[in-house]
């Protein structure tokens, strides 16, 4: 096992209608696995996933299972082709999923349900139009925390959720704390305050009933002990009891992403190479912003991929 590399799977964002089309056109592996994730779900994924349409794909119960299908179907072509075996893996939000299946936490079959079924309770959670998301470029991550406390009136939610990199920071909750905080986040000294275009405010209280259910779902499936170390988002730390990292899960749903704290752990552990396993290029970025000596190499092109053999 290296020492020095990590695999990182993203989140919700870095789907697009024909992701991965190229490869699974000629990696049998890559197909396959696509399929196995339709028969699963019992509706033609893999074809939403290569052809749209875009509306359906971005409906969060779809986009789950599909980013979850794509990074482990490149997952697999890795191994397939012999690919060092990683010292650390870990997924930026809905990512974490992938990374478990990754490293043999939990069964590929059960995770596609469990993220489908986690979109699904996270849409219903919130009412549409009463939720939002927003990007905080240029402050602090101390100086968020405490302006989303300054802003919220009441009986709202605001919250930062996402600690992406250094100076950039996601903030969710209630739909009209979010629009404030766009003026007085600015007002404050923001470079940026950038609305995002999501249905769902993941990540903050809005999301407990969601976790309530999501929590009833993975009691009812096998966890075994990770094969490769995982970091979890919600600890920003390696996690190896099973019940622990079924209760992160859990509570991933409702309390923010330490991405920031989660890359640097990996870091400080001595990996200097990152490999992004999923469609896109969001977590190269965002690890080459939390630290620059970092080499990070997506995995969305076949000649990222070692030939078989090579190790």
């Amino acid at each position: 096992m290296s020492t020095s590399t990590a695999f990182i799977f993203p989140g919700q964002g870095s789907q697009s209608v024909g992701m991965l089309a190229d490869i699974a056109d000629v990696e049998p592996v890559v197909n396959e696995t696509l399929v196995e994730a339709s028969d699963v779900l019992g509706f033609d994924l893999r074809n939403m996933i290569l052809n749209g349409p875009a509306e359906q794909l971005n409906s969060t119960q779809n986009t789950q299972p599909a980013l979850l299908a794509g990074s482990i179907a490149l997952w697999r072509l890795w191994s397939a082709r012999g690919g060092q075996v990683p010292a650390y893996v870990a997924g930026h939000s809905l990512g974490e999923y992938s990374a478990l299946v990754a490293a043999g936490v939990i069964e590929f079959a059960d995770a596609v349900r469990i993220v489908h079924n986690r979109g699904l309770y996270m849409q219903e959670a919130v009412p549409q139009g009463e939720g939002a998301m927003a990007a905080v470029l240029g402050l602090d991550d101390d100086k968020v925390i405490a302006l989303c406390a300054e802003t919220a009136h009441p009986g709202e939610v605001l919250s930062a959720v996402n600690f992406n990199s250094p100076g950039q920071v996601v903030i969710a909750g209630s739909a009209s704390a979010v629009k404030r905080a766009v003026e007085t986040f600015s007002a404050a000294g923001a470079r940026k305050v950038m609305p995002l275009p999501v249905s769902v405010p993941s990540h903050c209280a809005l999301m407990e009933p969601a976790a309530v259910r999501l929590e009833q779902d993975l009691a009812g499936i096998t966890f075994s002990v990770p094969q490769i170390p995982v970091v979890q988002n919600v600890s920003a730390a390696i996690v190896t009891d099973v019940n622990a990292l079924r209760a992160n899960l859990v509570d991933q749903l409702s309390q923010p992403v330490r991405w920031v704290e989660s890359v640097q752990l990996m870091i400080a552990n001595g990996v200097d190479q990152f490999y992004e396993c999923g469609p896109g290029k969001v977590l190269a970025g965002l690890s080459k912003r939390i630290d620059r000596s970092a080499t990070v190499t997506p995995l969305e092109s076949l000649s990222a991929f070692p030939m078989v053999g090579e190790g």
